[in-house]
């Protein structure tokens, strides 16, 4: 009983932190857009040519918006709003934030579990194929491709994929949403880098945990060299790369912006850069929260996963628990 508390206690405790962390991140986007230049009465009255602007229609347009408003009196309507799930109504379209968000999230989700998926392949056979490998050259080789991954940037790796895939080859398309083809080269883009970052971090780990006592005990019982890894060493050597999981599902739906940029395909990436150019605070503040919700989710599936990967950390609750 008292160890059901005590999971509930830090259950509890990781869900207040991750509603922290979603006010942060409304709070921060709301004034980064109030402290840039123009607003959204200023750009709608203009049209896109600030020259036009009529300073009668501005000034009526923010009263209009609540612009005009101390920015205090705007902070507290507009988080009040959140709070009962309304994230306000899109500046330059009229609908609703949410529903525009809703639109645009199917094809980034798509996207993102592919590359993900993708990641998780690419990260865990290349950390499994440094350590496994028997000639020097290749092990280095192989160590050596992570850290150039998580270095290139995902515009440059969309690119070259790009030039060589769809202008050269012409294999697939080079924008456009049409069907599963067109989603394999931006799936490819941003599981690169993430997928060195995963290898890069699952490699040191396996490395640190075959140099543990237990690895040599196994050895002596005669074991493989492939059951060393894949039966005892991987398992320990998955938790660090487990708990940067939260992380990279973060880190996938930022270059998710980047990635549907460069091969001009609808999503959450379209959304918010043309919120941003707009100054359309509604728009670009669910898509902030939205992002932040996935982080927070994410990680705390990863904290609730790990007793099924170390059975340690059970052990260790329930003394903590008993004591």
């Amino acid at each position: 009983m008292r160890s059901e508390t005590v999971w509930l206690r830090y259950v509890g405790r990781r869900a207040g932190q991750g509603l922290l962390v979603l006010w942060a991140a409304y709070t921060i986007s709301f004034l980064i857009l109030y402290l840039l230049p123009g607003d959204a009465a200023t750009l709608f009255a203009g049209g896109g040519d600030q020259d036009a602007v009529d300073p009668a229609l501005v000034e009526k347009l923010r009263g209009e918006l609540g612009l005009d408003r101390p920015l205090w009196e705007q902070y507290l309507a507009a988080l009040g709003r959140a709070l009962t799930g309304d994230l306000g109504v899109s500046t330059q379209t009229g609908r609703p934030a949410t529903a525009l968000l809703l639109e645009a999230l199917p094809p980034t989700l798509a996207l993102t579990s592919l590359a993900l998926a993708l990641s998780v392949l690419i990260g865990v056979g290349l950390a499994l194929g440094a350590s496994l490998a028997r000639p020097t050259w290749l092990r280095n080789l192989l160590f050596s491709l992570p850290p150039i991954g998580v270095s290139i940037p995902v515009f440059w790796i969309g690119l070259l994929l790009l030039q060589a895939f769809s202008f050269r080859l012409r294999i697939f398309p080079s924008v456009g949403d049409a069907g599963f083809v067109s989603l394999i080269l931006p799936a490819v883009t941003l599981a690169i880098p993430s997928g060195a970052f995963v290898a890069q971090l699952l490699a040191r780990s396996l490395r640190a945990t075959l140099a543990q006592p237990y690895v040599d005990v196994v050895r002596a019982k005669g074991a493989s060299e492939a059951r060393v890894q894949l039966g005892h060493a991987f398992r320990n050597a998955a938790i660090p790369t487990l708990t940067m999981l939260g992380v990279l599902v973060g880190g996938l739906l930022s270059g998710a912006v980047v990635t549907e940029t460069v091969y001009s395909r609808l999503g959450i990436g379209r959304l918010v850069v043309t919120a941003v150019n707009n100054r359309d605070v509604p728009v670009v503040q669910a898509v902030v929260v939205f992002a932040a919700f996935v982080f927070v989710v994410a990680n705390l599936l990863v904290d609730l996963v790990y007793p099924l990967v170390d059975r340690r950390i059970t052990l260790a609750r329930s003394a903590f628990a008993a004591a």
